[in-house]
């Protein structure tokens, strides 16, 4: 073999090198979702790569077999003919005893940063920017070169998987979908710019459904405004008059005892007609009762199967400790864009300041501050007041406040022992 056949046989390992790099890359880092998108639209060569992705082993086996074996073929043909030229080139400096070994050494250096450069690091660089589309190209030939080695390839492969279940371990791929998958992905969308901020938040407020409770959602039991059964038209008035809301609960005479709820357009009903307002037994609707223990997706669920959208929610005593409906799920979802002229729980006083509502769920609190998490908060509290009377392990009492996060959470109301409003402020303002 003469100095151009052996550059030619070089130059043919790193082809070949080339073809088995980007195989290999593309098929670790082609993505299942792209790859179901492309079986979806009828994709043939896409459910083959699927397929070895689940059982990776021949494919990797000969991936092996063919780097391995141009890399010592790549060896050989540089030691018996590139050393020799080194040898000539070199010999115009250097003449001594070492000349033969610095040659092989600079051959061996030459056909090696030739393999890393070439045949390595960027085809595999260029794989892992199209992993998808070249995974789709190479899995055909790629399967007809299994099929070719199969004896060598099922041996070594045998010897592979054996070994791994010597040692415990999976030879199969495991490529679940968890939730900090789906997590990481919405963040990566959101840092590259693909999810608005609003957009971001709500997918966010959808994965958290389930690990929010039904009680950070729901009005609670201080604020429910109800109409007693025996009330005459002038206290329906006033109430009417003063709580703008659709809906109101009917009670015998305290709020743990629900009879109903009424709309408030079945007054308007009664007062166009020229009657006197009065809670008629027609008017009162059934309403579906929910423990407070639910997570916000079984609440919703609840609404659905019993075609509701109006509920009490009742604790393990039988008292009810607030009322839901769908819309106040739906907002807890849709976050800034269901927010409301109306909603004071978190006003802003400055860029450093804000007045918060004792009650305001812990969420929304981490989403305004911008806080990642409170301590022990799934286990021991859900509001903001809650937070304050853990940290304080005592019923707080104005002016004392709890530093966290580089926050100052100060309590300046009180109501019948019931931390009524705080006054955030940054600790260390920029």
């Amino acid at each position: 073999m003469n100095l151009f056949e052996a550059v030619g046989v070089l130059v043919l390992c790193i082809l070949i090198s080339i073809f088995f790099s980007v195989s290999e890359i593309s098929l670790a880092a082609a993505r299942r979702i792209k790859l179901s998108q492309l079986v979806d639209a009828g994709n043939a060569s896409a459910a083959k790569v699927v397929a070895l992705q689940q059982s990776p082993g021949a494919f990797f086996t000969l991936i092996q077999i063919g780097l391995n074996s141009v890399a010592i073929l790549a060896g050989i043909v540089s030691e018996a003919h590139f050393s020799p030229v080194f040898a000539y080139l070199i010999s115009h400096l250097y003449t001594g005893q070492l000349l033969d070994q610095i040659a092989a050494a600079s051959a061996f250096s030459v056909v090696t940063l030739s393999f890393i450069l070439f045949a390595d690091l960027i085809p595999k660089r260029l794989a892992m920017n199209h992993p998808e589309a070249i995974a789709v190209r190479i899995v055909e030939p790629m399967s007809l070169l299994i099929r070719l080695f199969k004896p060598l390839v099922i041996i070594i492969n045998g010897i592979a998987n054996l070994f791994f279940k010597l040692v415990g371990l999976r030879a199969e791929r495991i490529d679940d979908l968890t939730n900090d998958d789906l997590y990481a992905m919405v963040e990566a969308g959101a840092a590259a710019g693909l999810l608005r901020k609003e957009e971001h938040q709500v997918i966010e407020n959808v994965f958290d459904m389930q690990s929010r409770c039904i009680t950070t959602a729901m009005t609670p039991r201080e604020h429910v405004v109800f109409l007693c059964q025996d009330d005459d038209s002038t206290e329906i008035q006033a109430k009417l008059g003063t709580q703008l809301h659709s809906r109101f609960l009917v009670c015998r005479e305290t709020i743990d005892e629900v009879l109903g709820y009424v709309d408030a357009k079945s007054f308007l009903t009664q007062s166009l007609a020229g009657r006197e307002l009065a809670i008629e037994k027609t008017m009162i609707n059934d309403l579906i009762i929910l423990p407070d223990t639910l997570n916000l997706f079984e609440a919703m669920e609840h609404f659905k199967t019993q075609q509701a959208d109006f509920a009490i929610v009742l604790n393990e005593y039988a008292l009810v400790v607030g009322v839901v409906t769908v819309k106040d799920l739906m907002s807890t979802v849709m976050g800034d864009w269901a927010q409301t002229k109306d909603n004071d729980q978190i006003i802003q006083r400055d860029k450093n300041s804000w007045l918060i509502d004792g009650l305001t769920p812990i969420s929304d609190v981490m989403r305004t501050l911008e806080i990642d998490a409170f301590p022990n908060q799934a286990e021991n509290y859900e509001t903001l007041a809650g937070f304050i009377m853990f940290s304080l392990r005592r019923i707080p009492k104005c002016t004392e406040y709890v530093e966290y996060a580089g926050y100052k959470f100060e309590v300046i109301d009180i109501d019948n022992l019931k931390v009524d409003q705080l006054l955030v402020s940054r600790i260390n303002p920029h």
